[in-house]
């Protein structure tokens, strides 16, 4: 598993109107083929009076699955386009859908090309990216004598506190970027002088919110 990859924030859907043609992209977060071939049969069955339901999807930490699917549009003007996107933005398990509406006037090789992978850029860019990054899920546990600076020397830190539970002692379910685990035990041992009792969860993934411009 890689330490850290880039995919949509979301499902999303946005419609664009090129020459009188509709031009609608759905865009969803996918962890495998099935689950991507799903979506766009999915999409496909809503759309099943459109003109054309193009798609294209990228599977795996290395992007190792890479599918393109142009519906019936002049070869390499719709899937291919719209997969180039995917993977300038680095969007992995990502599948997205260009559902077309005819408008009645012909776009030709490079109207296509931009319509279908600006429509995908598009709901990229309003749904939103998130990196996911490697974290470990822990559970700290102390005496109620040192939660006082605890918590406040905790606040100035990068781990994620996401739980508070009270019993004869106090614990802390934390989250803790594996690039800085080294730092949080520094950190444990330095405020608690090494009385602390620690937990550690498998490996899991945390998303981020990417600032699109």
């Amino acid at each position: 598993m890689e330490n850290h990859i880039i995919t949509i924030k979301q499902e999303y859907v946005i419609e664009n109107v090129i020459n009188k043609s509709r031009f609608i992209a759905h865009i969803k977060p996918v962890e495998s083929e099935d689950e991507a071939k799903a979506f766009i049969d999915e999409v496909k069955k809503e759309h099943r009076d459109a003109t054309h339901n193009c798609s294209a999807y990228t599977i795996g930490d290395s992007m190792l699955i890479q599918k393109a699917n142009d519906d019936g549009e002049p070869s390499g003007t719709a899937g291919v386009p719209m997969l180039e996107i995917l993977k300038k933005l680095e969007t992995h398990n990502t599948a997205a859908v260009v559902t077309r509406y005819f408008g009645g006037i012909k776009l030709g090789t490079g109207g296509l090309i931009r319509a279908y992978s600006g429509a995908v850029r598009d709901a990229i860019k309003e749904g939103g990216r998130v990196e996911l990054r490697n974290a470990i899920p822990t559970t700290v546990t102390i005496s109620y004598e040192q939660t006082g600076k605890f918590e406040y020397e905790l606040q100035s830190t990068n781990f994620i506190l996401r739980d508070t539970m009270y019993t004869d002692k106090v614990s802390y379910r934390i989250d803790v970027l594996e690039d800085d685990y080294e730092d949080f035990i520094n950190f444990l041992n330095r405020i608690t002088a090494g009385t602390f009792e620690l937990d550690e969860e498998q490996v899991t993934r945390l998303p981020f919110d990417i600032e699109t411009n």
